[in-house]
Parts: C-alpha cells; structure tokens; sequence
C-alpha cells in the first residue's frame, strides 16, 4: 500500500510500505478515507524531535472498516468510523479514568500511544491507504454511514477535541474573556471552542494575516503581535486587567515578532495577559528533548518560565495533550445537529501523493494553508 514515508529533516515521500493487517484478536484494519496533515507532525518533519527514517506518519485518521479481527464485538465490516490520535487500552487505571492519552499499556514504559509519531509505540500512521487499528472496540468512534460531514468528522481525531480540550483545561465558562496564542488549527480550534462554550470575548494572537482573518470570521477578536505587545493589546482591550483565562497553542517552537525562536514567549506573555487568579490551558506542544533547541537548556526542556509572576498573580495552570474520547462524542452529536462546523479551517484536499508538497507548504505557512486532508482515493491532477 502506499504511505506517507518520513526519510529526513524536510523531505518526506510516498512509497510503497506493507500492508496493514489484522495483528491481534482486537484489531480492525479501516480502508483510509481522509488524514490530516498535524502541526504536531511539523516537529518531526523539521527533524525537531527524535524521529527515526522510515516513520509512517499521521495520527489524525478516518475511514471505512474493511477487517474485523475475532476478538472485535462492536465494529463491524462497512462500519464509517473516526479514530482518537491517541492509542488506548480501555481498560488500564489512566482509560478508565478517561485519561486515554495517557494510557499505561499501548506503549511500554510510556504514558500515553498514538499513531504514526515518535515515542508513541509501534503504531503505523494513517497518511495512507489502509491502517490497523488496535483495541478497536474502544478506540472507533462509529459515524453516520455516507460521505456527510466527511471534513468536519476528520478534525474529531485531534485538532476540534485538542482544541476543545485546551479550554477545558483552563476551565473557560460562559461570559468569561479568553486569549488564545496561536492562530494554527488547534488555536482556530481552541478559540472556537470556547465560543461555543459561551465566552463573550475572544481574543486570537497570531502575525499571520490569513489566519487572523479566520479567527476574525468566527467572531474572535484578531491580536497581531507583529504590530505591539499582544498582552498589552489585551489589556487595552479588558479595561486592564486582562483575560479571565488564556490558552498556548503553539508550545515550544514559539518565535518573537522578528523571528527568533523563544521556546518559552508564548507562556510568558500568556502569564503577563491573564488577569490575577485566571487559568491557563496549555495544549501547544513542549517536549523533554529538542535536538534544534535554540539553547543548551531548551535542547533539554528546561526553559526560563516566569514562575514568580504566575504564583504572585495566583494563577492556574492545565497542560497535556487531549484525552480525545472524553469530547469526541459529543463534539461529533454537535456537528451531526449542525451547531458545529470545525471544517472552517481547511484549506486543501488532496490525495496522497501531493503530500512532499502539502508538508512543504504547510510548513512554511504559506499562506492560504492552514489545515490540510490528505485523501487516498483521490487521483493526483
């Protein structure tokens, strides 16, 4: 079949790999109807993480159901289904608990299993034509039959949950003011989400004038940081005080306007614009080792945080990637009743063997690409 083939810092290719296939009694292999291209996979493609050559890449996933494995009771042959990034057990304390991207048991001396992406287990991705599905019981969230919703259901795999997940995190209630760094689909993703959990403002900080328009379109205030100060933009704009809750969707590749990587502006900024006892969700990325760090420390995850100023003001901080199934259910009912179209923030559709390109593109946030869906059955033109 053909895949998505990581081979080195910028270059990727598709290629033939072997085929997915039943491993375990509780497999399913899904005939791959759509996967997205993930600003998670830009750390590995950049060659900022441990990524070895030949990774299969893609952990936001959805398809058909094409083989049913002998210990599967639930998903069936034919079944249209979506899958959480994260690889879960369901039954380890962590899923139990609902804390699937953390699970103790898909990937040995780990918390925590996806596909397709460093550190994360054995998992091939699905920027392919077919994918293996482990735990399939637990881990397919079964769709409506037919070709509706396609777009809006394939953001249910990471980016609407993620997103959804970084105002849970900093507990965002209807009425209150939220910033969100980062105009990438999670933070488009996070800004939507808290509009629709209620908050009566909701402020974008980005510098990319094609995502800001985004933002704009769905009602959030746009705050170009290219321009002044996004926090004292904020503050101008909240009688001073700042905001009740903030949200980092960029994490540790964060840059100052003129450029220069600060892996740690992001939390900074967000420390100096949310007002005294506000919250932070932290959903942008930050990893234990980054081979391109711009300093000794950040190589290693160490980054100069303003902790005297986040305990001085009394703050909150909610961080880690989303554990998918807690939302995704219900985000699904939301886009099935039509009060959520997260498909907004795609921008191309496109079959497999553009995807050196799209990766090329998207990485350098050429504009106009902000959320790529790499479609297998497409015909390249």
């Amino acid at each position: 079949m053909k895949a998505v083939v990581y081979q080195e810092p910028y270059s990727v290719t598709v290629e033939d790999v072997p085929d997915a296939r039943i491993e375990d009694p509780n497999d399913v292999v899904i005939r791959v109807t759509t996967s997205a291209i993930c600003g998670s996979d830009l750390h590995m493609y950049e060659g900022r993480t441990g990524a070895e050559p030949g990774i299969v890449f893609g952990h936001e996933n959805m398809g058909v159901v094409q083989e049913v494995g002998p210990g599967v009771a639930r998903i069936k042959k034919g079944d249209r289904v979506v899958l959480p990034f994260n690889v879960g057990c369901g039954f380890c304390r962590n899923c139990l608990a609902g804390k699937t991207g953390f699970c103790l048991t898909v990937n040995e001396g780990f918390a925590g299993g996806a596909y397709g992406y460093v550190s994360m287990g054995p998992y091939r991705g699905g920027q392919a034509e077919y994918l293996r599905v482990p735990f399939a019981d637990f881990n397919c969230l079964t769709l409506p039959p037919g070709e509706e919703h396609e777009d809006d259901f394939a953001l249910l795999a990471d980016i609407f949950p993620t997103g959804y997940h970084a105002t849970e995190l900093a507990g965002v209630s209807p009425g209150e003011t939220v910033c969100v760094f980062g105009a990438g689909p999670v933070g488009l993703m996070a800004a939507y989400s808290a509009l629709l959990r209620g908050a009566s403002k909701v402020f974008v900080v980005d510098k990319q004038p094609d995502r800001l328009a985004l933002a704009e379109r769905i009602g959030a205030i746009p705050i170009d940081y290219s321009k002044a100060d996004a926090a004292s933009q904020i503050k101008d704009q909240t009688g001073g005080d700042g905001t009740d809750k903030g949200i980092d969707a960029v994490g540790y590749q964060a840059t100052v306007k003129e450029g220069e990587e600060q892996p740690a502006i992001v939390l900074n900024t967000l420390i100096e614009a949310v007002r005294p006892t506000g919250a932070l969700g932290v959903v942008g990325l930050y990893v234990p080792e980054d081979p391109g760090g711009p300093s000794e420390s950040a190589k290693h995850g160490q980054l100069l945080v303003k902790v005297g100023k986040f305990f001085e003001k009394g703050l909150r901080m909610g961080t880690g990637q989303a554990n998918v199934k807690a939302y995704n259910r219900q985000l699904r009912d939301l886009i099935i009743a039509g009060r959520a179209t997260p498909s907004f923030v795609v921008s191309h559709r496109l079959p497999l063997a553009q995807a050196p390109e799209a990766y090329d593109r998207f990485d350098k946030r050429a504009e106009g690409w902000t959320k790529v869906l790499l479609k297998p059955e497409l015909v390249a033109a």
